[in-house]
């Protein structure tokens, strides 16, 4: 029995992940600048912060750090507002941890005020105690930080504290740290044999998955 979930947000919780692989060919065709293919996969592991760094030094945008994110949040802040989804029975899988005690937060590199906005308006927030963005923990999905700083927080034991992660190099970073780990279908992860193989757990369904 588990006693810990730390939570991804975006192709874990929420059915999102497209517009993160769009996003950056969108913002640098508003400002005029074609981009080079395969872009998707060059940000994948990056942080909107290191985004913004990539723009401004392979495709010359002059914008400050502060300009690039904002204009990059602006274009999926009314997505987040309004429209992004729940994955299927996400709501109710977190209301059976929720029964069994389980105590939950989330660990995301989507910026804290769009994972508000969401959790609120799909009545989730309650279940989490706290969020943590890579932005604010100052490191992103490749190195453990924003788990061990989720898990000081929930007061829980290593062993007992599950991290659910849809992107194959985030749920390797929480693996190779010692934490279990369940790997969460998501069509977006080609690498779905290695999700599989290396999770603890593989989720295809909220709604069968026991952990």
């Amino acid at each position: 029995m588990i006693k810990g979930a730390i939570f991804d947000l975006d192709g874990t919780l929420l059915d999102s992940m497209w517009i993160w692989d769009t996003i950056g060919e969108v913002y640098l065709r508003s400002l005029g600048i074609k981009p080079r293919e395969n872009l998707a996969e060059t940000l994948k592991t990056f942080t909107l912060e290191q985004s913004a760094e990539h723009f401004r030094k392979y495709y010359g945008v002059t914008l400050s750090f502060a300009e690039i994110v904002g204009g990059v949040n602006g274009m999926v802040e009314k997505f987040y507002q309004d429209t992004v989804p729940l994955k299927k029975s996400v709501a109710e899988f977190l209301e059976r941890l929720s029964l069994d005690g389980v105590k939950m937060c989330i660990a995301t590199v989507t910026d804290r005020y769009l994972v508000e906005a969401a959790l609120e308006r799909l009545s989730i927030r309650a279940y989490f105690s706290e969020i943590f963005t890579t932005a604010e923990v100052g490191c992103d999905k490749t190195t453990p930080q924003i788990y061990r700083t989720a898990l000081t927080h929930l007061g829980t034991e290593k062993s007992e504290t599950v991290v659910f992660e849809d992107a194959y190099h985030a749920l390797m970073t929480a693996k190779n740290d010692g934490f279990p780990v369940a790997a969460v279908y998501d069509k977006h992860e080609s690498m779905q044999a290695e999700m599989k193989a290396n999770g603890d757990y593989y989720i295809t369904d909220y709604e069968t998955a026991k952990i």
